[in-house]
C-alpha cells in the first residue's frame, strides 16, 4: 500500500480539484481509499458525491467546569489559571465560573481547588465519517469550530484510511492534505511514500512552496511539483521550475487554466470524469509520473 498525499503552501491551489483527479485515474488502475485531511475544511467530498456509510464521534479535549454549588468563592482557581480562562462572580460570595473557549484543559484548577468543586468535562470536538464513492472508500471529518486537536482527528482518519486499505488489499491511499504548514499539515504528511506540492504561478508561489517543502523535508518525505494554472503566469511558472531544479525536485505537471475545473466542481465531479480535454490530459501525465515516483519510493 503507498500512501500519495497532495499539499499546497496556502488554500486556493486547486490542491483537491488535483486530489480528485487522482483518485479517480488511480482507481482506474488499482483499488484505492481516497482521504480528506483538511478537517477543518473538508470538501473533497463535494466533489465525489459519496454515500454516508458511517458517522463516529470525535473526543479529544477536556475543559473544566466549576460546580456553582460547591464553589467556595476561594479564587484560587482564577489566581493559578494561565490563561485567564477563570470568570471571577460580579458579587462577593457567588461562584467563580469557567470560560470554555479559554480554557486549554490543562487541570492546574482541578488539582489545586481546596473544595474539589471543579471537574474535567470531555467535550465532543467534532465528527468522522466513512463513505463509499464511486472510485473507493472514503474517509473524511468535521472539526467543531473553535475546538483544538485539528492534528489528533487527522491522524485519526489516517489511521481509519490506513486500516481500510489493509483490510481490502487497496493498493493506494490518495491524500487531500490541509493547506497551509501547521499541525494538521504535519499529521497528513508524516509517513507518506509522496508528496504532491500543488502550486499557483503567483508572486507568492515559491515562497509557498518553500514553506510547505520543508515540512516534507524535515519528516523524510519525498516531494514533486504540480504547477496549476501554469498559463495564467508564464514568468513565474518558468521561475518555479527554476526553483525546483535548483533543488533537484521534478515538476510532474503544468496544468492549464479551464473554466471547466470550476463547472466540474459545481456538477460535484472530478474534472477527469467531467469531460476530456487539456485539464483531464495533464492530470493523466501527473498521475503517470507521480505513480512511477511512488514505485521507486
Amino acid at each position: 500500500m503507498k500512501q500519495v498525499v497532495v499539499l499546497s503552501g496556502k488554500g486556493g491551489t486547486g490542491k483537491t480539484t488535483v486530489a480528485a483527479a487522482l483518485g479517480h485515474l488511480a482507481s482506474q488502475e488499482a483499488p484505492i481509499v481516497l482521504l480528506d485531511a483538511d478537517v477543518d475544511a473538508s470538501n473533497l467530498d463535494l466533489v465525489l458525491s459519496p454515500q454516508l456509510r458511517a458517522k463516529h464521534d470525535f473526543f479529544s479535549s477536556k475543559v473544566a467546569v466549576i460546580d456553582p454549588a460547591s464553589c467556595q468563592s476561594c479564587g484560587r482557581c482564577q489566581e493559578l489559571c494561565r490563561f485567564d480562562a477563570v470568570l471571577a462572580p460580579k458579587e462577593d460570595g457567588e461562584p467563580y465560573a469557567i470560560d470554555s473557549v479559554a480554557c486549554e484543559g490543562c487541570a492546574v484548577c482541578y488539582y489545586q481547588c481546596p473544595a474539589e468543586a471543579v471537574r474535567m468535562d470531555e467535550p465532543q470536538d467534532g465528527l468522522w465519517f466513512r463513505s463509499d464513492t464511486a472510485f473507493g472508500p472514503l474517509v473524511h471529518a468535521h472539526l467543531y469550530a473553535g475546538h483544538e486537536n485539528s492534528g489528533k482527528l487527522v491522524a485519526e482518519v489516517r489511521q481509519q484510511a490506513k486500516a481500510i486499505a489493509l483490510e481490502g488489499g487497496h493498493e493506494y491511499v490518495i491524500i487531500d492534505g490541509p493547506p497551509g504548514i501547521g499541525c494538521s499539515v504535519i499529521a497528513a504528511t508524516t509517513g507518506v511514500d509522496l508528496a504532491l506540492m500543488v502550486i499557483e504561478p503567483t508572486v507568492s508561489g515559491i515562497h509557498d512552496l518553500e514553506r510547505i517543502l520543508g515540512v516534507a523535508r524535515h519528516f523524510g518525505v519525498p516531494a514533486v511539483v504540480c504547477v496549476n494554472k501554469y498559463d495564467i503566469n508564464l514568468e513565474k511558472t518558468n521561475e518555479i521550475a527554476d526553483y525546483c531544479a535548483d533543488l533537484d525536485i521534478e515538476v510532474v505537471g503544468r496544468v492549464p487554466f479551464n473554466t471547466i475545473a470550476t463547472e466540474a466542481m459545481v456538477a460535484g465531479k472530478p474534472v477527469t470524469v467531467y469531460g476530456d480535454g487539456l485539464i483531464t490530459e495533464e492530470l493523466r501525465n501527473v498521475w503517470s509520473r507521480v505513480r512511477d515516483k511512488v514505485a521507486d519510493t
